[in-house]
């Protein structure tokens, strides 16, 4: 193979060319998997630490690769036949989820280096998340349904893993086997309804998928609206959306606590990229179908979400992470609402889906960061552990508290209240004014339970001067933050103050057409 330009093969050339710079962040992440295996073989056990620097550098050196790709017009694996038809598009909505997806799992990285010296394996532990990586950051460049499956399986598969790699931890072989299950459905359907869009289509590019569905012949019409729907319903699995919600709470609490983090963040990501992909490019014709069906969808799903998060019980092991858990659901109807909207008034509705992912993104993975840090004191990890914070370490206090009000759209967090009003926009700009209401109501419900939170941070300790320590909770001890989880959270905190200090660059994702 050569190296390509940024334009297709001539007509007559059977042979596809690579341009390997469009290529490169998920092939860097890729490479730098198998490096970390093999050096794993040599490494001996008292200097594992150096795997973990290094899959940050592969994650760094990946993020890097997008600075050459900034003008978003190279595309490579391109049908020879003249068509234009394009397996791998780095346009600027793929270098900017891209971007998301190898952040997210720098972050993740940084909050695994600790665990990965103690409780994890850590060869297995650092393949397993850049291979996660290397299939997230292909996902977005997919233009075919070939390419698109795969890199959606090589994001969730190494997932499964990551969840389940807590030996001899039966909550996380449990939260594993729910994860696998319910992903593997999710594929399974999906592997149908693209079988049937290929066999009324006679294509899988996503482009021409698109003019083909306007001219189906009448005997292969049905079977074109059932691989739409089936393709749609497989992804809705992946992107935890109600009904195909369940397995959520449970994978989250058993998972190590940064891989929960990535699943919220890039698994996310990963399962709304593919959802706008094959919607607004590919399914455009079926739009009065899947418009409202996504709309209503929306609704459910940020309502089961915020409510459930909102039934929590502070006392309760695990609340803090079943918490973020069923907000992230709550969040995902929000991310739905501008693709629903694109359904009515074009594609120029999903730049507020992409500036609502980014700030999500940043200050969920701050309050995962947090929780992290309270982890190890409290392992169970309930929002009353979170009592008196301040007070012990007051700048992972008010790191939490701006990340919560971030995520309820509260001022100081000026992002999330950008964020939420795009999302607005987009749905009465659309003619939604219902879903509009609906999620109006919502916001409101989380600000209940973001705002208790925030006011624990800040309530005086248990075992102050009046307040009494139960007799089955000792204080514990403060021990010492690892630098990594230091720098995770100064990270997120610091992106969501410049966020926070520039909201002019989420209107601006928001106003943008992507494609």
């Amino acid at each position: 193979m050569t190296v390509a330009a940024t334009s297709a093969p001539a007509a007559g050339d059977l042979v596809q060319s690579v341009d390997w710079a469009a290529i490169a962040p998920p092939t860097i992440a890729a490479v730098a998997a198998l490096v970390v295996l093999v050096a794993d073989l040599f490494v001996p056990k008292r200097r594992v630490k150096l795997l973990g620097w290094g899959a940050i550098a592969g994650l760094v050196v990946a993020v890097a690769a997008l600075v050459p790709l900034r003008e978003g017009d190279r595309s490579t694996f391109c049908l020879t036949t003249g068509s234009g038809a394009c397996s791998y598009t780095a346009d600027h909505f793929t270098l900017v989820i891209q971007f998301l997806v190898l952040g997210g799992a720098l972050v993740t990285a940084l909050l695994s280096l600790h665990d990965t010296e103690e409780d994890l394996p850590a060869g297995e532990f650092w393949f397993l998340l850049l291979s996660s990586a290397a299939g997230a950051a292909l996902l977005p460049a997919s233009r075919d349904l070939a390419t698109l499956v795969v890199a959606l399986e090589v994001a969730s598969l190494p997932a499964f893993a990551l969840v389940g790699l807590k030996r001899g931890d039966r909550m996380s072989g449990e939260a594993a086997l729910k994860f696998f299950l319910s992903s593997v459905t999710a594929t399974a359907v999906m592997l149908l309804g693209v079988s049937f869009v290929y066999a009324a289509t006679g294509t899988l590019h996503l482009t021409e998928i698109a003019q083909n569905l306007d001219d189906v012949p009448a005997r292969l019409e049905t079977l074109a609206e059932a691989g739409v729907a089936l393709t749609l319903v497989g992804f809705a699995f992946k992107t935890a959306v109600v009904p195909f919600h369940f397995w959520v709470p449970d994978t989250y609490v058993g998972a190590p606590l940064p891989i929960a983090a990535y699943l919220s963040v890039v698994g996310k990501a990963v399962g709304f990229t593919g959802l706008i992909l094959v919607t607004v490019i590919a399914f455009p014709t079926y739009a009065d179908v899947w418009g409202p069906a996504l709309a209503v969808l929306a609704a459910l799903t940020m309502t089961v979400g915020n409510v459930a998060a909102l039934r929590q019980v502070p006392t309760r092991a695990w609340s803090a992470v079943r918490l973020l858990a069923w907000s992230s659901v709550g969040q995902a109807g929000y991310l739905l609402v501008p693709i629903a909207a694109a359904a009515y008034s074009g594609d120029d509705q999903i730049g507020a889906t992409v500036a609502y992912a980014l700030m999500y993104a940043v200050v969920n993975l701050g309050a995962f960061a947090v929780a992290a840090l309270v982890a190890r004191t409290h392992p169970s990890n309930r929002i009353s552990d979170y009592r008196g914070l301040y007070a012990t370490r007051p700048g992972a206090a008010l790191a939490m508290g701006f990340f919560l009000l971030c995520l309820a759209g509260l001022p100081p967090g000026i992002i999330g209240l950008f964020a939420k009003v795009t999302v607005f926009s987009a749905a009465v700009d659309a003619g939604l004014g219902w879903l509009a209401v609906v999620m109006g109501v919502n916001v409101v419900i989380a600000l209940y339970y973001y705002l208790q939170w925030t006011a624990v941070l800040f309530r005086a300790p248990e075992g102050a001067p009046g307040e009494g320590t139960p007799a089955d909770r000792p204080v514990p001890v403060k021990q010492p933050v690892p630098v990594a989880v230091t720098l995770a959270i100064v990270v997120t905190a610091a992106a969501g103050v410049v966020l926070s200090g520039y909201p002019q660059f989420v209107l601006r994702f928001a106003a943008d057409t992507l494609f």
